[in-house]
């Protein structure tokens, strides 16, 4: 494939007039951009394959791990880069072909390292790596020299035999610059778009890795969380995130906003694929003290918890208050789906809410952690860096205004600018940390599972995607990504199914380390649902009457509405 890089730069007036045209595009040009889709290249019968039927395939004889990275780059090269340009895919690795190569030989010498022998993934571009691509975080301000070593998932995906594919495009510092951003935005990438959709919004900040998996650029991806950004694209790209418990995987060598909350989790396009992930990410990292607590709570094979029957006798808190009623569109996806999980034989605590939730949509403890850390925890990153034009925070807010037209072109950087002035005192920050513990966790979640014997809750992962807007940033609803996001514990989104066409997410949470759990329900679930639909690269949302009929039913039963959550960290 030819390797020279076209990827979609910044996004100017004259490219958002193009994508104004596309938006008035009549359904026959719709039409257009689906067959091209489906002319994207050869071996279109492994744009839904799993990671095991790959395997499967490798061994058998009838495919290579070159002949799979050849593919998926001549699928970016025709739908990311041309075509409907999805734009989720930063750079490509240069090296891949090679790598590719090594590991088959590998493979005819008897010798296949695990389930992720051969299979290309990508990974976010804030995920460093040693090697010819960049580690920006999506920012103009770190493209330079590459780093000094890989970040430990990053060195684990390898040994594990995984090929790294590119660096997805991602909101540029994990969407933690601007109160008025637009998430899937960054200074080196530009829009990343919804696959489903092309001018809605495939959310933040692991944008590019949901999109990417979603329109089959890859086997699998690697995203962050801090709050929302694992499952949030997950959610409005229509495939399955894992945000696991923090210290499950390492942070180092990923570009920090803070290490309270911060993870490193996988995006499939199902419960398997990202089961398959997870298991080589894992393990106790001395470059990331978090991970010691991981030691007898983790595991290098996820699968294993897999189970097509796995929601037979659970008992299921659901989440209303201050998690629905934001949405009627997300409302009535959520009753069918829960509808889902009794035909499946759980047992439904209905309602089953958090005593703490108000307090937690507030954001006032997390914003004071968020805002005390992203500091200190990226000076110190920045200072494991060499070869790039900055070396701490103020560097970086004096860099985008010197570039500020093109880091500034479309939003600030009010929340670099705020945790650079250092507002919090180190007592109130610790009490603050104390506090939004508690709240999500023993107050929370937890106190929420034991008070009703559950074996987990579920909740509406967000809204369906809204139109991108690059002027007035994200029109962001709400989520339910927060309870566990300030208490470090696990969530997993699995497609719960669609309005208008636009993905619905269905999120299991639970406390920490119960990530062998919420696999067993969310696998089950996704069993019983089959809620996933492959996106078909619509330039716009059809308003005919047969789009009409997606909707749905109405809601059975509508909460207050609440204040809107972060769009994703």
């Amino acid at each position: 494939m030819e390797e020279e890089r076209s990827f979609v730069g910044p996004v100017d007036r004259r490219r958002l007039l193009q994508l104004g045209a596309a938006a008035a595009a009549t359904p026959l040009v719709a039409g257009a951009l689906v067959e091209r889709a489906r002319a994207a290249g050869p071996h279109e019968e492994l744009e839904d394959a799993s990671i095991a039927s790959l395997q499967a395939q490798m061994t058998s004889g009838g495919l290579t791990a070159l002949a799979l990275v050849q593919h998926y780059q001549t699928r970016i090269q025709n739908l990311d880069r041309k075509g409907p340009s999805v734009n989720s895919v930063l750079e490509l690795n240069p090296d891949a072909e090679a790598i590719a190569r090594s590991l088959d030989q590998e493979r005819k010498a008897g010798h296949v390292r695990g389930p992720l022998h051969g299979i290309p993934v990508l990974i976010k571009g804030n995920i460093d790596t040693a090697d010819k691509m960049s580690s920006t975080a999506g920012s103009l301000a770190l493209v330079g020299a590459a780093p000094a070593q890989d970040a430990t998932v990053a060195k684990r995906l390898r040994e594990a035999g995984a090929i790294i594919l590119g660096k997805a495009n991602l909101s540029e510092w994990a969407n933690f610059r601007s109160t008025q951003s637009s998430s899937g935005w960054s200074g080196q990438g530009g829009q990343t778009r919804n696959p489903y959709v092309l001018d809605r919004n495939p959310c933040g900040s692991s944008s590019g890795s949901g999109a990417a998996v979603s329109a089959a650029f890859c086997a699998a991806a690697l995203g962050t969380e801090t709050d929302g950004s694992i499952v949030c694209p997950a959610h409005q790209n229509g495939v399955v995130g894992i945000k696991p418990t923090v210290g499950l995987t390492s942070r180092a060598g990923v570009v920090p906003i803070a290490h309270s909350q911060d993870t490193v989790g996988p995006h499939g396009k199902s419960v398997a694929d990202a089961a398959a992930m997870l298991g080589a990410l894992t393990g106790v990292d001395p470059r990331d003290p978090a991970t010691a607590a991981s030691a007898g709570n983790s595991f290098t094979d996820y699968t294993q918890f897999l189970n097509l029957n796995g929601l037979k006798g659970a008992r299921i808190g659901v989440m209303r208050a201050g998690v629905t009623g934001y949405s009627p569109e997300t409302d009535a996806v959520y009753e069918d789906a829960l509808d889902v999980l009794r035909a499946a034989g759980a047992t439904l605590v209905d309602p089953a809410d958090l005593a703490t939730i108000d307090e937690i949509n507030s954001g006032a403890d997390e914003l004071v952690v968020l805002i005390y850390e992203f500091k200190r925890d990226l000076n110190t990153y920045l200072a494991t860096r060499t070869g790039i034009p900055v070396h701490t925070l103020a560097d970086c807010i004096a860099f985008n205004n010197a570039h500020a037209d093109q880091e500034l072109k479309w939003f600030g950087q009010e929340l670099f600018e705020l945790a650079e002035s250092d507002p919090y005192t180190a007592a109130q920050y610790n009490s603050s940390l104390a506090h939004e513990r508690a709240l999500g966790g023993s107050l929370g979640i937890d106190a929420t599972l034991a008070g009703s014997n559950l074996d987990a809750l579920v909740a509406p992962t967000g809204a369906p995607a809204w139109p991108t807007d690059l002027v007035n940033g994200d029109h962001f609803l709400g989520a339910s990504s927060s309870p566990a996001a300030i208490a470090g514990y696990p969530i997993v989104n699995v497609p719960m199914g669609d309005s208008f066409g636009l993905p619905v997410g269905l999120s299991f949470f639970g406390t920490a380390w119960s990530e062998p759990t919420l696999i067993k329900l969310a696998s089950g679930f996704e069993a019983a649902a089959k809620a996933r639909k492959k996106p078909q690269f619509l330039p716009t949302l059809p308003t005919d009457a047969a789009a009409k009929l997606q909707r749905g039913k109405g809601p059975k039963k509508k909460a207050a509405p609440t204040a809107p959550a972060v769009a994703g960290l």
